[in-house]
């Protein structure tokens, strides 16, 4: 059998690479310009190699009846790890996937293709574009892990962008976002402020040494206007190899602080992170 090879290939923001894992035998790590963007097992779809997107599938796991399908709608594809994920454990979903990069969207196409019947549509579109023309009602998940190189852009970050997602989803869905920050938290405060003034109840899940300030890192927020299974999903990312928290309430109120929601004129995208944060040989 031939080993696979690792591919190489310029997309529209940058140089993306698709690297074989040598423990796995179907698995691949999706880099942009250095930095992991997804790691797919295409055997596996229900393994989830990095720890955000373990924790953005724990939310996932509780956005509704246990294995019922969803309509979901993801805003950054990468290499479809999320989807295939829902696509296995709620079957019959219908998903929607906005993919900026068209070089990416071809290159996972071609290399890690969906499965057939996975359900899954793939568009080629600004987020925020794609979403203000989508229908109202129309999705019970909106999940955003978008990066312009390694930073959340802003125009994804305001009350604006916020009332979009609050309009395509239903009554009772769940919105998720991927966020990366450090302390002071001054982006990630902001974020929680803009999503709280229209979701009654937000979350964070993060490993505690980045929600105490010790390092960079990612931050999963999951927002809704009802109450979720916080208790379920406490237990679920206390089990995971690297144990997480879900902060909210007072504790999220008093991370919060005196941040105010983020409108077009002040919007700013996510801080860099340190280099080498995210980097891999």
């Amino acid at each position: 059998m031939n080993e696979p090879l690792p591919v190489s290939r310029a997309v529209g923001h940058g140089t993306a690479k698709l690297m074989p894992d040598v423990d796995r035998e179907r698995a691949w790590l999706l880099t942009v310009d250095g930095a992991p963007q997804s790691y797919v097992d295409l055997d596996e779809p229900t393994h989830l190699e990095f720890e955000y997107a373990r924790r953005l599938g724990h939310v996932l796991d509780v956005a509704g009846e246990p294995g019922a399908p969803l309509d979901a709608v993801h805003l950054g594809g990468g290499a479809m790890t999320l989807p295939r994920y829902l696509a296995a454990t709620r079957p019959g979903s219908r998903q929607d996937v906005v993919e900026a990069d068209a070089g990416l969207a071809a290159l996972v196409a071609e290399h890690l293709p969906l499965p057939a019947g996975a359900g899954v549509a793939v568009h080629t579109a600004d987020a925020r574009a794609w979403l203000e023309a989508a229908p109202d009602d129309s999705a019970d998940v909106v999940v955003a892990d978008v990066f312009g190189g390694s930073q959340v852009p802003a125009h994804l970050t305001t009350v604006g962008y916020v009332d979009e997602v609050a309009r395509v989803l239903r009554g009772g869905g769940v919105y998720l976002a991927n966020l990366a920050d450090a302390a002071p938290f001054a982006f990630l405060r902001s974020q929680v402020a803009t999503v709280a003034v229209r979701f009654a109840e937000v979350v964070l899940v993060a490993e505690p040494a980045v929600l105490r300030g010790r390092r960079f890192g990612n931050v999963v927020l999951a927002a809704s206007d009802r109450a979720l299974d916080v208790g379920t999903l406490t237990r679920a990312v206390a089990g995971d190899p690297f144990p997480a928290r879900v902060r909210q309430g007072e504790a999220l109120r008093r991370l919060m602080g005196d941040a105010v929601p983020v409108q077009e004129a002040t919007a700013v995208p996510s801080p860099l992170p340190p280099s080498g944060a995210f980097a891999i040989g």
